[in-house]
C-alpha cells in the first residue's frame, strides 16, 4: 500500500515532536504493509512550510530507515493567499515529489466562492488537485454540491482511512461511506500525526474497503491511484462516479446523524459566503490573490 498523506517529519507541525516518534510511525506503517509514504507537513498560517528543514529531516529519516519504506516529500497545502501566490510563482513546488499532484486542505470555517477560482489557477499552473478529507469538513456537510462541482472540474478526492469506520465521528463515517458507494473517492490515506493518538493504520481500512466494495476497489484506492500520484503519471480511467454528471445530490444529511460526543470537534460557523469586505485581513487576502493578473 502507498500512504499519500502522512505527517511523518518531526518537529515541523502537529505531527511527531522528535525523531523517535517519526521512526516509530514509519516502522508501524511498514509493519502494516505500506511500501511508500508521502511526507506531508502542514503548509498553513500556524505551520509555515519550511522546505529546507523538511528536506533535511526527510534525508535523515531515509538514512535511519534504509530500505524499510520509501519516503517522498509533499505537503498538506492550505488555501491561503501566501501559499497560493507562492505555488503559482513556483510551479509544482508543493506537489508530491514535485510531479504535479497537490494535496489541498480546505478551510474549516468558511469556503468562499473565490476558492474555486484559486483552484482553477493552480490547475492552470500544472497542479492536479487532490482535496483532502472532505468527509471531515463541516462546511461540506451542508454544501456537498461544492465537492461535486470541483470534481467535475478535475479535482480528485482523498478520504482519511479511519473515517470509514467511525474514528472521526458518525457524520464523517456516513459521508465517507456514501462517497465510497458512489465512486467519489480516488485515494484513501492515513493523515497520521502521532503513533498513539493519530496512528498510521492503513491495513484496517484496506480490508474494510475490500470487504465492502471489492478487492479491485481497494487496490485502486490504496495502491494503483496513489502510485500514479507518486510518479506524476497521467491520471487513468476510473469507474463512473455515480450521480456526478447527472447532478444527483448525495443522500447524506448531517441533521439525521446522531449527536457527537463531547470529544468531537465543535461545530464551526458554516458558510460559503466570502469574508466581509470590512475585515482588513480578509480584504487583504482576496485583494492580493485576485487583484494580481
Amino acid at each position: 500500500m502507498i500512504d499519500i498523506h502522512h505527517h511523518l517529519i518531526y518537529g515541523v507541525d502537529d505531527g511527531p515532536p522528535d525523531l523517535g516518534g517519526s521512526l516509530a510511525m514509519a516502522r508501524e506503517a511498514a509493519d502494516e504493509g505500506v511500501t511508500d509514504i508521502v511526507c506531508t507537513p502542514h503548509a498553513n498560517d500556524t505551520y509555515p512550510y519550511q522546505r529546507a528543514v523538511n528536506q533535511e529531516r526527510l534525508e535523515e529519516l531515509r538514512n535511519q530507515l534504509g530500505d524499510l519504506v520509501r519516503l517522498t516529500l509533499a505537503c498538506d497545502f492550505h488555501l491561503n493567499a501566501d501559499n497560493i501566490l507562492d505555488a503559482l510563482d513556483n510551479p509544482l513546488r508543493y506537489s508530491i515529489d514535485g510531479k504535479g499532484y497537490l494535496l489541498v486542505e480546505l478551510p474549516d470555517m468558511v469556503i468562499p466562492p473565490q476558492l474555486a477560482e484559486a483552484m482553477r489557477r493552480l490547475q492552470g499552473a500544472g497542479y492536479t488537485i487532490i482535496i483532502t478529507h472532505p468527509e471531515r469538513n463541516q462546511v461540506l456537510y451542508h454544501r456537498h454540491d461544492l465537492l461535486a462541482e470541483w470534481m467535475r472540474e478535475g479535482c480528485l478526492v482523498q478520504v482519511t482511512a479511519s473515517s470509514l469506520y467511525g474514528r472521526f465521528g458518525k457524520a464523517a463515517e456516513a459521508f465517507s461511506l456514501e462517497l465510497l458507494e458512489r465512486n467519489w473517492i480516488h485515494f484513501i490515506a492515513t493523515d497520521a500525526h502521532n503513533p498513539k493518538w493519530r496512528p498510521p493504520h492503513l491495513r484496517k481500512a484496506y480490508d474494510f474497503v475490500a470487504d465492502k466494495a471489492g478487492a479491485e476497489t481497494a487496490e485502486r484506492l490504496f495502491v494503483t491511484n496513489p502510485r500514479v500520484a507518486l510518479e506524476g503519471s497521467i491520471w487513468p480511467r476510473q469507474p463512473e462516479p455515480v450521480g456526478l454528471w447527472d447532478r444527483i445530490p448525495l443522500k447524506f444529511d448531517p441533521n439525521h446523524i446522531p449527536r457527537e460526543s463531547k470529544r468531537s470537534r465543535t461545530n464551526p460557523r458554516k458558510s460559503t459566503e466570502p469574508p466581509s469586505e470590512e475585515s482588513g485581513s480578509s480584504k487583504g487576502f482576496w485583494g492580493r490573490l485576485f487583484g494580481r493578473r
